[in-house]
């Protein structure tokens, strides 16, 4: 049977499939909408399994808090160029995917694939018909989800969206707290922080790191007693760097954020602390 140029056209509008495909789609579907929209999923998936053992390094991390502050999802939707990252359709898909989580209220990604979005298509759908669309592997690397008892969240977005941060802070919600979330959120992105306060930095970990400038001072030629002095203040300078508390405040040159706090408390007559911090940053490792 003959396809007409239109039907062609409302499907690739449909689903962002190829012209060529579309009509294949259409003439072995003999003209039936839905099953030709069937028939490019079925495509998709397979075209997503061809391509399963491709890697999947580029893309977008989104993070956002929900109207009322209260909750928050941050994700990582990978394809496999920069090019195709930057594309519509994937930051569309990208923004779904993210939607979908504050709709599940979890950070599974099995849970969030089988979840509906708007359309009526599930996640795992819509990732198929992407990868169909843009000839490339895409896949939901990870995701987070949370929900607030005793606060409130801020994210930051980096321009580019290959790094971003949430930040929950336990107090009331006001003007000055969120001012105060949106900076630390922007802190935490900017400078890297491991952990909130030492309280999150292993034992074994400073202890290793401290091992190692000891040995580093001894190799210097410095005496073991001095080597110990010296191991004990990069210790504590390896805390003033890796714990968002102890840093340099980047909007203030010689205030930490912990004296940041302080005056954001004593000022608005509040009691701020920090409780949750995350950070994504595209293709790291994850632990």
């Amino acid at each position: 049977m003959e396809i007409s140029l239109d039907l062609v056209k409302k499907l690739r509008e449909k689903t962002g499939a190829g012209i060529s495909d579309c009509k294949k789609a259409l003439t072995e579907s003999n003209g039936d909408f839905e099953k030709a929209i069937e028939f490019l999923r079925k495509k998709g998936a397979a075209t997503s399994q061809k391509r399963s053992d491709r890697i999947a390094k580029e893309g977008l991390i989104l993070a956002k808090a929900s109207a009322d502050k209260n909750e928050a999802a941050i994700v990582e939707v990978n394809c496999e160029t920069d090019f195709v990252a930057r594309s519509d359709t994937f930051q569309k898909l990208a923004a779904t995917v993210l939607e979908s989580v504050f709709t599940v209220k979890s950070p599974e990604v099995n849970v969030i694939l089988n979840s509906k979005a708007n359309s009526g298509n599930t996640i795992q759908q819509l990732l198929d018909e992407t990868t169909a669309s843009v000839g490339e592997k895409v896949e939901i690397k990870r995701t987070e989800y949370f929900k607030s008892n005793s606060g409130f969240f801020c994210e930051y977005n980096h321009v580019g969206n290959k790094v971003a941060s949430i930040i929950e802070i336990e107090g009331k919600l006001t003007d000055e707290g969120i001012t105060l979330g949106n900076d630390l959120a922007m802190q935490v992105v900017a400078m890297k922080p491991l952990t909130i306060d030492r309280n999150g930095i292993s034992k074994e970990m400073i202890e290793k790191e401290k091992e190692i400038y000891r040995v580093q001072a001894i190799n210097e030629g410095k005496a073991e007693n001095i080597a110990d002095r010296i191991a004990s203040n990069k210790v504590e300078k390896f805390y003033e760097e890796n714990c968002l508390l102890e840093q340099e405040f980047v909007k203030e040159q010689g205030k930490t954020v912990s004296d940041i706090i302080k005056f954001v408390n004593s000022v608005s007559g509040g009691e701020y602390k920090v409780k949750t911090m995350v950070r994504y940053q595209l293709g790291e490792t994850i632990m």
